[in-house]
């Protein structure tokens, strides 16, 4: 039987409990030893440690009941540890530097058209945007995580193929990596919308959950057994391109009758009247527009959407999906209705008791939150 050596302990314990600060926030030590399980005096000895080293802080609680002396509260400190987030969507890219705890210190974000959205512009001015972004806050990122929608090789961010970007086997790793000098985890968006919403939005707690956006494409992100499901060679979560109309409306995949044909960004347009691909806004307002009349004009865009999800429910078997990106602008009504229809249709959703479908709670973040997080995964162990 092989035996942990103590300082291997520690180290998990200082990781473990590092962990628990960022995504949960200030806490107090007695809280820490019973959601770590571990002993108070073994609490104590990894808080004064962070503490020296300048990741945590103690304090007063500003309102505190009862008698006797108040628990001290242990802050992680955002500026300890910082990350740079990366979301590049078809139309626009941002940035934003993240630190210890999930707090976003500063941003940026900028319009892609024409050239500025091929790979050579894009890693240009990410890495411009966010030297200038650090200097101006004195801060110094340690690692960096890159949203893409598209298919990446998680092992090292290469851009198989980015349909929407008109990208192609980029290194995209491996060439931020170079110029960023930091280590950087490149995912696909969905993928990061996934764990942004399991580790701080509405999926916090949900042990298997399907997070599914809408955006120029239709993308998926998978959490299973409380933890993000990568794929072989990270290439997962393509729901947009299961076949749900055979014959229907040729697809960019080289595909037919894809799902995101039936309720991509296009499909959403055509079901309001509206231009296809026209500002995003102007979809944002029909829809609000159509909180009365919604049923009715979204109905057989509802029936494609319903088809999907019953599909991926029977599929996966989730507790949860979370609709993210243009679904989060359907009227509650139209949400209330999907949700009805999955749990009536799927088989998995009436064997579970239902299945809960929800709008993702981070709203333009999402991307840059999910960014983030993944960054830090490789921080947080060597803090």
């Amino acid at each position: 039987m092989t035996v942990a050596r103590p300082d291997e302990v520690r180290r998990f314990n200082r990781s473990s409990l590092l962990r628990l600060l960022h995504t949960g926030g200030p806490t107090t030590r007695a809280a820490l030893a019973i959601e770590l399980g571990l002993n108070r005096s073994t609490i104590k000895m990894l808080v004064d440690g962070l503490a020296e080293a300048g990741l945590v802080e103690e304090r007063v609680p500003r309102l505190s009941r009862g008698a006797g002396r108040p628990s001290l509260l242990v802050l992680p400190q955002p500026q300890a540890a910082v990350v740079l987030a990366v979301d590049v969507q078809a139309e626009h890219a941002g940035i934003a530097l993240v630190g210890f705890g999930g707090h976003i210190l500063g941003r940026n974000s900028w319009n892609l058209h024409g050239r500025q959205r091929e790979p050579d512009e894009v890693i240009t001015h990410v890495a411009e945007s966010a030297a200038l972004l650090a200097a101006d806050l004195g801060l110094c990122p340690v690692a960096a995580g890159i949203s893409v929608p598209g298919v990446v090789r998680r092992v090292d961010g290469h851009v198989h193929n980015a349909v929407n970007l008109s990208w192609g086997e980029v290194a995209l790793g491996q060439r931020m990596t170079a110029v960023l000098e930091v280590p950087v985890t490149v995912g696909n968006d969905a993928e990061f919308g996934a764990l942004a919403e399991h580790l701080r939005g509405v999926g916090r707690g949900a042990g298997d959950a399907v997070f599914v956006s809408a955006d120029v494409g239709v993308g998926g992100g998978m959490i299973a057994q409380g933890a993000l499901l990568r794929g072989s060679a990270g290439y997962l979560g393509e729901v947009g391109h299961m076949t749900v109309r055979p014959g229907g409306r040729p697809c960019h995949c080289g595909n037919e009758g894809c799902w995101e044909t039936e309720v991509g960004e296009a499909a959403l347009c055509r079901a309001l009247g509206l231009p296809e691909y026209g500002p995003r806004g102007g979809i944002v307002a029909e829809l609000r527009a159509r909180q009365d009349d919604c049923l009715e004009k979204l109905g057989e865009y509802l029936d494609w959407l319903t088809l999907g999800l019953v599909n991926v429910v029977n599929i996966l078997g989730p507790e949860l999906i979370v609709l993210g990106d243009l679904f989060t602008a359907l009227p509650d009504a139209a949400v209330a209705r999907v949700r009805e229809q999955v749990q009536r249709r799927s088989m998995v959703s009436r064997a579970l008791g239902g299945v809960r479908i929800e709008k993702s709670s981070l709203g333009a973040d999402l991307k840059l939150v999910g960014a983030a997080e993944a960054a830090f995964e490789g921080v947080l162990g060597v803090l």
